[in-house]
């Protein structure tokens, strides 16, 4: 998923972990767009509507840079599989809040507007999914997060899992206590029903 020699991502985790910046913005960078699409799939309308995704991102990342010293984790994989983790964990906090909160309905924000890099978006979505124009408005990414929020929750999961946490089945079936098997098949019928809710080709 980076492009990168195996004795490169090598050097790359070793000094991420010994706590050097440059490492460690290195692999945020290249996980920013997949992470960017995993907060957008993974939050719910509410907090969509409520939260801009762009801050929480920065919030993810500028958490990660604090105390990514102290994780041990040995591949792009691992660290990944931590990156996600930690942003689920962040939407969740987020829900919480706002339950407790009841926030004032005035202060939120356009979502269609609100989407940055509208192309870096579109790439990770298209991971999944293609789109039947070549190129994907901001109403279009928009209108794929609106059908994905139909989906089950078990399928949000599956599909986020596999494409951008970039997980195996034999990982996924671990995370969500199924075997690869189940894994698989879950993520055809997850695919599938995205397809018919949204008129999209599955990737």
């Amino acid at each position: 998923m980076t492009g990168r020699e195996p004795h490169e991502t090598g050097t790359l985790i070793a000094a991420a972990r010994t706590g050097q910046r440059a490492a460690i913005e290195a692999l945020l960078v290249e996980n920013l767009p997949a992470l960017r699409a995993f907060i957008r799939l993974r939050a719910t309308p509410r907090i969509r509507a409520r939260e801009s995704c762009s801050d929480l991102v920065q919030s993810v990342c500028r958490e990660i840079l604090h105390r990514m010293p102290a994780v041990e984790f040995a591949s792009d994989a691992a660290f990944r599989k931590w990156l996600f983790s930690w942003a689920e964990n962040k939407l969740r906090n987020r829900l919480r809040f706002q339950a407790a909160a009841k926030r004032d309905p005035g202060k939120e924000v356009d979502a269609p507007t609100e989407i940055r890099n509208p192309g870096q978006l579109a790439s990770s979505h298209q991971t999944f999914c293609r789109p039947s124009q070549a190129a994907i408005a901001r109403e279009e990414i928009a209108r794929i997060e609106a059908v994905f929020d139909q989906l089950p929750p078990h399928y949000r999961e599956v599909i986020t899992l596999s494409y951008l946490v970039g997980l195996s089945h034999a990982e996924i079936g671990e995370q969500m206590g199924r075997t690869p098997a189940a894994s698989r098949s879950l993520l055809n019928r997850a695919l599938a029903r995205l397809a018919t809710l949204s008129d999209l080709e599955p990737g």
